[in-house]
């Protein structure tokens, strides 16, 4: 209908739609297809599934949105959310797929959304039944690190020495 999520007005995206284009479902599709990019002077095409695409009609650029469910105790708040050892993986993921979206031709905005599902651990019984606080969690995404780390795993690939250790 391209009207704005329920949520996007107390977060002050009323401008904001979800985005319309033909190969979405392709790029949702990450076991086949996904968003791609060839990179330049190599052989390596980089590609990742994208949850979901949002446009902000007011600066015309794209916002990269990730879907997150979990069931915590506790509420979903930015700051908290975001510093957590467990979720530093997902604004690397986030980071990528807007990585992907430039190099595929697209503006897309500074600003990408985790969109994340909290079930109600508090209900008394299951009974067939999941309830879920909704809550945006807005994330500056940073590619800089990404074209010199990709390189760097490439030299790993083409190389006859064994990395080192991570210990992680």
């Amino acid at each position: 209908k391209q009207i704005p999520h329920r949520l996007f007005e107390e977060h002050g995206l009323n401008g904001v739609v979800p985005f319309m284009h033909e190969d979405l479902d392709m790029w949702r599709d990450s076991l086949h297809h996904g968003l791609q990019h060839h990179l330049e002077d190599s052989n390596i095409v980089l590609h990742g599934g994208i949850d979901d695409v949002w446009f902000d009609r007011l600066q015309e650029k794209l916002i990269v949105v990730d879907y997150k469910s979990q069931a915590s105790s506790r509420s979903v708040n930015t700051n908290d959310y975001l510093a957590g050892v467990y979720h530093q993986s997902y604004k690397v993921q986030l980071d990528f797929y807007a990585y992907l979206l430039i190099k595929m031709g697209f503006d897309v905005s500074p600003v990408g959304y985790f969109y994340v599902c909290n079930a109600d651990r508090s209900a008394p019984a299951f009974n067939g039944q999941m309830r879920f606080q909704e809550t945006l969690v807005p994330y500056e995404w940073n590619i800089d690190w990404i074209h010199s780390m990709v390189w760097k795993m490439i030299d790993v690939l083409n190389s006859y020495d064994i990395p080192e250790h991570n210990s992680s």
